[in-house]
């Protein structure tokens, strides 16, 4: 499954005003009741990140001659999919993510389950932290469930690396 990332919303969540193309900015994924979101701060509104942040990155905003969206840092997704454990009603996209990164090659793919077995974990291995992950698999039904796709591209679109 190939899910389209999205580019951030284009507003400072502190101030309200517009980005501008090329402008640095800074994104926060933020526990919230209703689950993860990403939140996108102006430079010079970004004092620390938001409380209950779980990971943050620095980008810049797309500009006309841009290649097009790209997924956060890798370091800040191997970190939400660790924190996306702690969550069974996370579940969906945290398996969703984790065949994002098995996809480019960051996670590779070590034991699947018997399909006579669908519970059982699926386990990746990640060189690039020397450890395991173990991953639950969701039905097609839960990853196509409203909103899973569009949480889990919210939450990794990244501008030019800044």
């Amino acid at each position: 499954m190939d899910l389209k990332i999205h580019r951030p919303r284009g507003t400072c969540a502190v101030s309200g005003r517009a980005f501008v193309p090329g402008e640095v900015f800074h994104s926060a994924l933020v526990r919230t009741a209703a689950g993860l979101e990403r939140i996108d701060i102006a430079a010079e509104a970004w004092t620390v990140p938001p409380a209950d942040t779980l990971a943050a990155w620095r980008s810049a905003y797309p500009t006309a001659e841009s290649s097009g969206p790209e997924l956060a840092p890798v370091d800040v997704l191997l970190d939400v999919l660790d924190e996306l454990e702690r969550n069974p009603d996370d579940a969906a996209v945290r398996y969703l993510l984790a065949l994002q990164l098995v996809r480019r090659r960051v996670l590779r793919i070590v034991d699947v389950s018997p399909a006579a077995e669908p519970t059982t974990d699926l386990v990746l291995a990640c060189r690039r932290r020397d450890r395991e992950y173990r991953v639950r698999p969701v039905t097609a039904a839960e990853a196509a469930a409203p909103g899973t796709g569009e949480r889990l591209a919210a939450l990794l679109w990244s501008g030019e690396a800044a």
